[in-house]
């Protein structure tokens, strides 16, 4: 009885860390297929078999195809950095904390490339699949909204330190950002023009800067 009593804790985390791994396997099937096929074409079975795994599995650990692609965001945005908010991570308070405005423009271009060469391709379907997904469309209003607020407290800790440049509200300055930031510009500037991320991050920085701060 003993032995079987101190098994359970090992057992347990060997589920759990199995359980793990296969979700991390559902989720790289799916933006393989997504990206290759589009959300349209791409079925829970077929990310099942891509996957090696029942298609039962996929409806426990996701219940909806679009459960599916938000959870895909969701990993891939946080690029495995935990469950905390955009705004509470260390990269994004480090932007904020940075006390040389010129300096935290240009750091703001820098986390934001690493995050967008990570959910490049997953944004990219979920705009294409907002249009005919109710559910997706839902996600994409509120990853707008989030990145509209991160962008703000950006811009507010501009304002406080005095560094905007004269006649720019801090609700006028945020929108500018936000749009030099979208998501949108990067795929057409890196996705369609064949920008290098280098190039879109130096671009960003030096606009955002002549954008946004006294000279």
């Amino acid at each position: 009885m003993a032995g079987k009593s101190s098994s359970r804790p090992y057992d347990s985390t060997r589920r759990r860390a199995q359980a793990e791994l296969t979700r991390r396997d559902i989720l790289a099937a799916a933006e393989r297929l997504l990206a290759r096929d589009g959300y349209a074409r791409t079925t829970i079975a077929s990310v099942a078999a891509e996957a090696g795994v029942a298609t039962k599995t996929v409806y426990l650990a996701f219940a909806t195809k679009s459960g599916l692609l938000r959870a895909l965001w969701n990993s891939r945005l946080r690029g495995g950095e935990g469950e905390a908010p955009v705004a509470e991570r260390p990269w994004f308070r480090e932007v904020v904390e940075e006390p040389d405005p010129e300096r935290r423009l240009q750091l703001a271009a820098r986390r934001s490339r690493e995050a967008k060469e990570r959910i490049g391709s997953v944004i990219g379907v979920i705009r294409e699949a907002a249009v005919i997904d109710a559910d997706v469309a839902a996600l994409w209003d509120r990853i707008e909204t989030e990145f509209h607020a991160n962008q703000r407290v950006i811009v507010d800790s501009l304002a406080d330190a005095g560094a905007l440049r004269p006649g720019l509200d801090a609700e006028e300055a945020a929108d500018i950002l936000w749009t030099l930031n979208h998501p949108d510009v990067w795929r057409a500037l890196v996705g369609r023009r064949g920008w290098t991320p280098e190039q879109w991050e130096s671009w960003f920085a030096a606009t955002a800067i002549s954008q946004l701060l006294r000279t």
